[in-house]
């Protein structure tokens, strides 16, 4: 996430500051904005990143997907996509999923009390919320927790700076191709610097031949940016009241 009020010096972790609105929503203080829709967040998730991204249909078959996102945030968007990993397995009989690499970054990560408050009010995800729970103690850079049939790699700190780590690759971080992106930032209006035009294009250059992007925003110049960076862009319906989201793809070779 961007940093318009709270200021952090390097290699200090910096929990964000959150007013909770009515049904245990968190919102940021300083971008005025929250974490997941008051629609109903993992509702949210499943229409915006999952099916804008044609999972869980795209990863059957493999033998392992990678995710990434930016903004890590209650880590809704992570168990949600965990969760269907393991229904995939129930549906298929015993059939076994692909292995899941799921990297995120974040540059204010919330505390286990924060995490554990906001987490609480899906209790459909309460057996993976508590084993994120349990692993978790953020550190500036790259951690790597380990769940059944997933890793996630944790970034602390600026994407637009750690995203050449995908592209680099190396022990202790982790490496490309992105099968897909949830975007998930803030607003545009209030957090520019998670849809700048550079960090999209690193995005689409880390990204595998067919891979693919969603995101619950419209906003013209974050689709002017996606254009620019290579991915082709199309709207498509929104969630709940949100008339329009935006997913696309960069096109084979």
């Amino acid at each position: 996430m961007g940093e318009p009020t709270q200021k952090k010096t390097p290699g200090q972790i910096v929990a964000p500051r959150l007013d909770w609105l009515e049904g245990e929503v968190p919102r940021a203080e300083a971008f005025d904005d929250t974490y997941f829709s008051r629609a109903g967040g993992l509702e949210e998730t499943r229409h915006v990143f999952l099916a804008g991204n044609g999972l869980p249909e795209r990863w059957q078959g493999r033998e392992s997907f990678a995710i990434a996102e930016f903004g890590f945030g209650t880590g809704l968007n992570f168990l949600t996509t965990l969760k269907a990993l393991k229904a995939q397995k129930v549906l298929e009989k015993g059939a076994a999923p692909p292995h899941l690499t799921f990297i995120s970054f974040e540059l204010y990560p919330m505390t286990r009390d924060q995490l554990a408050r906001a987490l609480g009010v899906f209790p459909e995800l309460a057996q993976e919320a508590a084993e994120l729970i349990a692993q978790w103690q953020p550190e500036p850079g790259w951690t790597k927790l380990a769940f059944a049939g997933a890793d996630l790699w944790l970034g602390i700190g600026d994407a637009r700076e750690m995203i050449a780590d995908l592209r680099r690759g190396g022990e202790g971080t982790p490496s490309g191709p992105v099968d897909a992106w949830y975007l998930d930032g803030f607003s545009p209006a209030k957090n520019p610097e998670l849809w700048d035009e550079d960090l999209l294009k690193t995005a689409f250059e880390v990204t595998a031949a067919g891979g693919t992007f969603a995101t619950y925003t419209a906003a013209g110049w974050v689709r002017r940016n996606l254009a620019s960076a290579g991915f082709t862009v199309e709207k498509q319906k929104g969630f709940a009241g949100k008339r329009e989201m935006v997913a696309g793809r960069k096109d084979q070779l």
